[in-house]
Order: structure tokens, then C-alpha cells, then sequence
């Protein structure tokens, strides 16, 4: 059953960063929203900003900036054969060169781990869009907190139906240690129209204190035209 994800996450001040993979309800796009959040004030020093191929985090302010690891990376890649990817961190770079080496996302997730920045043990979040709107989703997490534990799972997603997108995030909520993510991917209604519609939606729908930037892009199925939107809240 579809879930409304605005009011899941009006219902939750901090899911940390979070994918969106779906199909748009006309059956014409395939939909992609990625956001990341911050408590920290590090964390919250950063916007999205556009490459050749995607996107990556920069400090908004260089001189703030205490530790880049873990928070400056390109969540979002466009590969050759009309792939995209899109993670929380740098495995977006493992699953661009393993693909590029013949090898498939998984092959590349079997060689990283959740993050390394314990007590939270903040999962790695990951997912792949294939030329016909399929999907991958993926997650890499600890066993309850349990760093010698890494759980693997992967949710792959043949033949979407329109107006429904799967939505994954890094934890269920606020706490300390933060709770990772439980569960499948949520399904999600995907009503919205086009790109700009959807980043509307959900920008007003994350915590205000909270969150930082979301990116959204709606895919032409057919043509291959890109429709991207990205929001910081610093600009």
C-alpha cells in the first residue's frame, strides 16, 4: 500500500538523507529525489552543487568546514549505458568504476561497509536507475549497532508502476545513537506532475531546522531529457 512520504516526513524531524526512486503517474518519467540533513553545524555547511555528470556537497562556507569526510562527496553519477546513481557518500564512485569495469552495483557494495563513524554506524544508502525507469535500491547497515556486523540488502524494482516511488533514508528518526533505517523501502504515492512539483512538496515537508538540500530530477523515458531541480538552503 502507497504512503504519502510529505507526511512521512513531516512526521519524522530527522531521516538524515534519504532516495527517492520511482515512476511519475503519467508512466513517462522515471523520478529520482535525493536529501541530505544536518544537526551539526558541519553538516549543515554544505550545498549541492551541479557537475558535468550530476551533482556533488561543497562547504558552503570554506572557513566553517572542521571535517570533510563523510560529508563531501557526488551523490548523484550519470554513467555510460544511461545509467544514474545515487548514494549517501562516496561508494558512488565504487559502484561508477565497478560498473565501468563490467561489474554490477552489487559487486561494488560487497566491497564497502556501512560508515564508519560509531556510535551511529550510519548506513550507506544506494540506488541505480536504468535507461527504462527499473531500479535498484540498496542498504548497508550494522546488526542493531553491532560494528563486526555488516548487513547487506538489496531491492530491485522491474517494471515500476506509475505514480509509485520507493523511499529509503539512513535512520528512522532523532536519537542517540540514531536508529538506522528498518524494514523495505517505503512505498510512496508519486502524484506529482513534474520535477519542480515534487521538490515544492518535500522541501516544505523536511524538518526546518534540519534539513540542507534535496535534489529531484524527473528522466524522459523516451527522449532521455533531464529535469533537474536542486534546493539549498543556503544559496
Amino acid at each position: 500500500m502507497k504512503q504519502d512520504l510529505c507526511a512521512l516526513l513531516r512526521g519524522n524531524s530527522y531521516p538524515g538523507r534519504g532516495i527517492l526512486l520511482g515512476r511519475s503517474a503519467d508512466n513517462k518519467f522515471a523520478v529520482i529525489a535525493y536529501f541530505i540533513m544536518g544537526r551539526s553545524e558541519n553538516s549543515r555547511n554544505r550545498v549541492f552543487e551541479e557537475t558535468e555528470d550530476g551533482i556533488r556537497t561543497r562547504a558552503f562556507d570554506e572557513s566553517r568546514m572542521t571535517d570533510p569526510s563523510l560529508i563531501i562527496y557526488h551523490p548523484v553519477r550519470r554513467v555510460e549505458g544511461g545509467l544514474t546513481i545515487v548514494t549517501n557518500g562516496d561508494q558512488t564512485d565504487t559502484i561508477r568504476d565497478a560498473l565501468a569495469q563490467g561489474h554490477c552495483y552489487r559487486h561494488a557494495l560487497h566491497t564497502r561497509t556501512f560508515e564508519p563513524d560509531g556510535p551511529n554506524w550510519t548506513p550507506r544508502i544506494s540506488g541505480v536507475v536504468k535507461p527504462d525507469g527499473n531500479y535498484n535500491l540498496s542498504i548497508l547497515k550494522s546488526l542493531d549497532g553491532d560494528e563486526s556486523c555488516c548487513c547487506r540488502y538489496f531491492f530491485e524494482y522491474d517494471a515500476p508502476a506509475a505514480g509509485m516511488g520507493h523511499f529509503i533514508s539512513t535512520y528512522q528518526g532523532d536519537g542517540s545513537p540514531l536508529p538506522s533505517f528498518a524494514g523495505e523501502p517505503v512505498a510512496v504515492d508519486l502524484s506529482a506532475p513534474d520535477a519542480p512539483s515534487l521538490e515544492k512538496a518535500l522541501w516544505e515537508s523536511l524538518n526546518e531546522d534540519n534539513k540542507v538540500s534535496l535534489f529531484v530530477e524527473y528522466i524522459d523515458l523516451e527522449h532521455g531529457n533531464l529535469h533537474t531541480v536542486i534546493h539549498n538552503k543556503h544559496s
